[in-house]
């Protein structure tokens, strides 16, 4: 080959590519500063409106007061109040949500054939994106005067209804990510306990179920996490009463329906009244951080892995 055919052979613009390259992982680490940023920014505000809050009320009489009126003339701060209607609502949620769930993630995965789980598992997950306010409206709206005919004193605002339909509509999280996680268990483990003589349901409670724990544990764990913040359908349904009560039958006011109640304009800006939106707001965000916190060392911790 002569110099002049070298010179005119095909030489890619490396220069252009190095810059280029230099300037996608400028923007890949720009965008996640920024939501790092966002993060720190959300929780140093928490932090400085809860430090306010908690240098006009003491911390024991926040955990300690039987009642929670901060909007009254002789305000009341007893945060239990709230937990009570969120840990309400959440228990009667998740008691749907995860028999349900799991049930239909093992027969998605072990049981349907191709044909129904290609029909049935997009169908579960476009549930999960109805509008929880549409779930709110139709706990009020039809599931509350449906059980009003079996269940005297059921109340037209109430934990039971909110949390039978929050139920419903975490169910396609449980199941979606459980099923997921089930399917994505090795055909060889199956073959396996198949060849040993086991039958289907041995199989499937001896060797699949517990291959897919941490999957499923973590659909649970997201699951709770979801209930506990859910806002539009407990206070749409389950009414703004803050009552220190276990009472399904009756109106209570959770965290979140607190947070929107306040956010309405009912507390002037700087005043304690407005300062336990954000205390209030820390205490959730408290609650969620330590679910994610043991979702994460479950997950690491009891997680199989596979050639």
């Amino acid at each position: 080959m002569t110099a002049n055919q070298r010179d005119n052979l095909f030489k890619p613009a490396r220069g252009f590519n190095k810059l280029s390259e230099r300037l996608v992982v400028f923007l890949f680490g720009l965008f996640a500063f920024i939501s790092i940023a966002t993060t720190a920014g959300i929780v140093l505000t928490l932090g400085f409106e809860t430090i306010n809050f908690f240098q006009k009320v003491p911390l024991w009489r926040f955990l300690t007061d039987t009642q929670w009126t901060p909007l009254f003339v002789n305000p009341q701060y007893g945060i239990f109040v709230l937990l009570s209607g969120t840990f309400l609502t959440s228990v009667i949620a998740i008691t749907v949500a995860l028999p349900i769930g799991l049930l239909s993630a093992i027969y998605l995965s072990e049981y349907a054939p191709a044909r129904v789980r290609r029909s049935i598992k997009p169908a579960l997950e476009v549930l999960a994106g109805v509008p929880s306010v549409v779930f709110g409206y139709f706990a009020l709206l039809f599931v509350t005067p449906l059980l009003q005919n079996f269940i005297p004193g059921l109340q037209g605002f109430n934990a039971l209804s909110a949390g039978l339909v929050m139920g419903i509509s975490i169910t396609p999280l449980v199941g979606s990510i459980s099923e997921d996680a089930i399917y994505s268990v090795p055909q060889s483990l199956r073959q396996g306990a198949y060849a040993m003589g086991c039958t289907k349901k041995e199989v499937v409670i001896g060797v699949v179920i517990p291959a897919a724990l941490s999957g499923i544990v973590a659909s649970f764990i997201l699951a709770i996490s979801r209930a506990v913040g859910e806002t539009m359908i407990v206070t749409v349904a389950a009414g703004q009463n803050p009552t220190l009560t276990l009472n399904p039958l009756v109106s209570v006011q959770t965290m979140t329906s607190f947070i929107v109640q306040v956010s309405l304009g009912d507390a002037p800006t700087g005043t304690l009244a407005y300062n336990t939106l954000f205390v209030v707001g820390t205490s959730l965000f408290l609650i969620t951080l330590l679910l994610n916190i043991f979702s994460f060392w479950f997950v690491r911790k009891f997680r199989e892995k596979y050639e």
